[in-house]
């Protein structure tokens, strides 16, 4: 009789909690003090009701001694890189992190080590996975793969009064929002100096394309505010609309304007003819039909071998020497062979593990190695570098800069999508190629993982042919 009435409480209890787990919501902040010993950290349920069962839950590992690291008599090394030996307490590779505390252990999504990674997660203002950041201040969320709610970056996120990729800036006093569309307008009409350049509004080149600044220019106050009115490319008097009006008080502020075409206009560093360009970097000094002024510009240009190593920027277009395309790219040979003499362009400098240009960058951190026109040299950085799907796949840190394959940002942000493809088992052109290399049988980015036990298969949007429950749900 016993037995039978404690098989029917038992059961109303049951019933009870599955009735409440239909209509289950997870709490705002963790239910504290019921996750917090041995029984109740080893039970398999949610005791604390915070979505964290057991060990996964920071209160057990806290506050219980079931949890923690687990130290072997016999240490036996192995690389930490697997869902076995990322979940069994162990400090597999002895570098004094374990399981999801081990950031190899949090390259592979598989593992769940983060719980903030979608846009509902990363936006419903809860610390998920209870590592004292929440949202977009969690790595997770900030760096997630299909995670948008967290860029500051799209017409949406920069007008919805968040600092989405919380940054202390919130929308259009982003630098993220800055240079959109629907931010520059809006400081188009202002009244404020927003980008400090001394222009306000309309008066600032960059608001000249929006049609709050758009008109005729072909007025005295159109010709002479500095800003291309009617968006042809040309500004005040070196738009013909001025230059060649038939408003003779237009003409008459042209005029007083000047032009820069004369020798003394074309060294005076003014900018005459307004059309933002000065002296010899304007067509109609060094292309004059003057033969004083070509013959001056000349003698401007950075183009023989003196002038291509004097460290000064003798045309003044902002490149310095080698640096400037009239030095590397000479039709002079003396000219570049001697550019060839200093800059990391060849296959001994672009591996002697010296800076040699003084760039910052060495051998083939340096595009001009890395990105070489030369095939031995482009190939040979392709062989050390991680850039190619080989050297994204094969466990190896190449280039030696403590990251490997898909922890490294050259392979997970390679310019080409078939490197990139070694990061992502769904990443496809169409959201068609998408579920067609989700469901194709194969493990297309190497990691071990086939279609739809692939994380990024069943989380990615563009991707519905994986049905159910999916990875780390």
């Amino acid at each position: 009789m016993r037995t039978n009435l404690r098989s029917i409480v038992w059961g109303a209890l049951l019933g009870g909690l599955l009735t409440l787990g239909s209509c289950w919501t997870q709490p705002v902040v963790p239910v504290y003090g019921y996750e917090t010993n041995d029984m109740n950290c080893s039970d398999g349920f949610d005791n604390d009701q915070d979505s964290l069962v057991d060990c996964e839950d920071p209160d057990c590992f806290l506050n219980a001694t079931f949890c923690g690291q687990i130290v072997p008599n016999i240490p036996h090394l192995e690389p930490e890189n697997s869902i076995e030996v990322c979940h069994d307490y162990i400090d597999n590779d002895d570098d004094g992190q374990y399981d999801c505390g081990d950031r190899k252990c949090q390259a592979i999504p598989e593992n769940c080590c983060s719980r903030e990674f979608n846009n509902a997660r990363c936006s419903d203002g809860i610390d998920n996975d209870q590592n004292g950041f929440t949202d977009c201040e969690d790595h997770g969320c900030s760096h997630g793969l299909f995670v948008v709610v967290c860029q500051e970056s799209s017409e949406l996120s920069c007008t919805d009064g968040r600092d989405n990729d919380a940054d202390g800036l919130i929308d259009c006093a982003d630098d993220e929002c800055a240079g959109l569309t629907v931010c520059i307008e809006t400081q188009c009409e202002d009244g404020l100096d927003d980008d400090g350049d001394g222009a306000t509004d309309c008066a600032d080149p960059d608001c000249a394309t929006f049609t709050v600044c758009q008109g005729p220019e072909d007025t005295v106050s159109a010709c002479q505010d500095g800003v291309d009115n009617d968006s042809n490319g040309y500004i005040d008097c070196a738009d013909f609309s001025c230059s060649k009006s038939s408003d003779p008080e237009v003409l008459a502020v042209c005029e007083a304007a000047g032009s820069e075409d004369t020798l003394e206009a074309c060294q005076d560093g003014v900018d005459n003819d307004g059309n933002g360009y000065t002296d010899c970097a304007d067509f109609s000094c060094s292309q004059s039909s003057e033969q004083a002024i070509v013959v001056y510009c000349e003698g401007l240009s950075e183009s023989t071998v003196d002038k291509c190593g004097d460290g000064i920027d003798n045309d003044g277009n902002g490149y310095t020497d080698c640096s400037d395309y009239s030095c590397s790219k000479s039709a002079d040979p003396d000219v570049l062979t001697y550019c060839a003499s200093v800059t990391e362009v060849t296959l001994d400098k672009c591996k002697d593990g010296v800076d040699n240009d003084e760039n910052g960058y060495t051998d083939c951190a340096d595009y001009s190695c890395s990105q070489s026109e030369d095939v031995a040299v482009y190939e040979y950085c392709a062989s050390i570098l991680e850039v190619t799907f080989e050297s994204c796949t094969d466990g190896i840190d190449n280039d030696a800069n403590g990251y490997s394959d898909c922890q490294d940002y050259s392979c997970l942000q390679h310019d080409d999508i078939e490197v990139r493809r070694a990061c992502q088992e769904s990443l496809g052109l169409t959201a068609a190629e998408a579920n067609e290399r989700c469901s194709d049988g194969k493990d297309n980015d190497l990691d071990g993982f086939t279609d739809c036990d692939d994380w990024d298969c069943g989380w990615n949007p563009e991707v519905t042919v994986c049905e159910g429950k999916r990875l780390c749900e």
